[in-house]
């Protein structure tokens, strides 16, 4: 067995907008008295997305069904073969998303997908990671998800909101160690905003994004990767 010693479970409300460059500085602004960044500042994170070979998973949360599961292998910065990563199996069931979470490495993920070894010791979490895997057959690296974010969160509440920076994806060099590199998922200057609760949204909260016009979106990193790559083969055979 590796070196997997961390896991976690999240439950909670994702709210998703794309905002423009000025609705970006106009949060950060309002945000100050209410919300405070991390202790990590700006962090550069890679999510490598797992999916069958014929892109099940994406394709069915394309379809905007009312559940939707995902797999990822997430770093914080460029993994190295020994650095801690981290395996997340992430679903939702009408608008609730739940995440499950190990600490890992890539040599534990790499034995794990190719049924050598588990990815955490005997529990409700190695049970339903395995079952994942198991159910879905075969699950390889389809998508590499870049971006740079900003976490804030609320002292003494359970609010959490990022910003993240310059996403980005690429669909070769599939793994956490080559580099940060990809192309751009959104226009220049345009961000990603994820509001995370585990209740209702506060009331100056409602207020900022009233203020700004900042409206809902149901923006999937990983999906508009896929999309822009299918439209992109299409082109190419027609």
């Amino acid at each position: 067995m590796g070196s997997t010693k961390t896991i976690s479970v999240m439950k909670r409300y994702e709210i998703k907008y794309v905002l423009t460059k000025e609705q970006t500085e106009l949060l950060r602004k309002r945000l100050v008295g209410h919300m405070v960044v991390d202790e990590y500042g700006k962090t550069s994170i890679a999510s490598l997305y797992y999916d069958t070979p014929n892109y099940r998973l994406i394709r069915n949360s394309i379809e905007k069904p009312m559940f939707k599961e995902k797999i990822r292998l997430r770093s914080y910065g460029l993994a190295t073969e020994n650095s801690p990563v981290f395996l997340e199996l992430k679903r939702k069931y009408d608008s609730v998303v739940y995440k499950r979470r190990v600490k890992t490495t890539i040599g534990d993920t790499n034995a794990f997908f190719a049924r050598e070894d588990k990815i955490c010791e005997d529990g409700q979490i190695a049970r339903e990671l395995t079952y994942f895997r198991d159910y879905y057959k075969e699950l390889v690296p389809a998508c590499l998800i870049i971006y740079d974010r900003v976490a804030y969160f609320e002292p003494d509440g359970d609010l959490r909101l990022t910003i993240d920076y310059n996403p980005r994806y690429r669909m070769h060099d599939l793994d956490l160690i080559t580099s940060m590199d990809g192309t751009s998922l959104l226009n220049e200057g345009e961000t990603i905003l994820e509001i995370k609760v585990q209740g209702s949204m506060p009331l100056w909260l409602t207020h900022i994004l009233d203020e700004g016009k900042m409206k809902k979106s149901s923006f999937s990193k990983y999906g508009t990767a896929y999309e822009r790559e299918m439209q992109k083969a299409m082109k190419i055979s027609a």
